[in-house]
């Protein structure tokens, strides 16, 4: 199986904007990471320690669901302005399945969606002119 080339993610705690760097415009995946409000308000009755559980397994599954995704790229750039991307770079580079593949990160403030592309487009371009010099 041939490895996609780059991938910006734009993440917080609860959704992540996937975005690979192509040639073609650039199409933005949604994973989500929701506890439902229903679900919340249940949990909450039950006790908070309860809720603090649940939350902590909905975060571990959905960066799980990145991770599985991510092993699909030679190079990521995780970016953002919370520290879930800190939080998963982290597991990131714990984790040896990782080791050949490239991960950068960087802090940014939440973005349009047309930011976030554009964001994705200059990172890798820039790197890929660094690459000929």
């Amino acid at each position: 199986m041939t490895k996609l080339k780059k991938l910006g993610i734009w993440m917080d705690h609860y959704s992540a904007h996937l975005m690979e760097f192509t040639a073609d415009p650039v199409e933005t995946k949604t994973i989500q990471s929701v506890l439902r409000h229903q679900e919340k308000r249940h949990f909450l009755s039950r006790g908070e320690k309860m809720m603090h559980n649940k939350e902590q397994e909905e975060q571990t599954e959905y960066y799980k669901k990145l991770e599985n995704i991510i092993l699909n790229y030679e190079e990521v750039l995780l970016f953002g302005a919370t520290e879930a991307k800190v939080e998963l770079f982290n597991l990131l580079k714990a984790d040896s399945h990782f080791a050949g593949i490239k991960i950068e990160m960087d802090t940014t403030d939440k973005m349009t969606d047309n930011q976030q592309h554009a964001f994705v487009r200059n990172h890798f371009s820039k790197k890929l002119v660094d690459s000929l010099n």
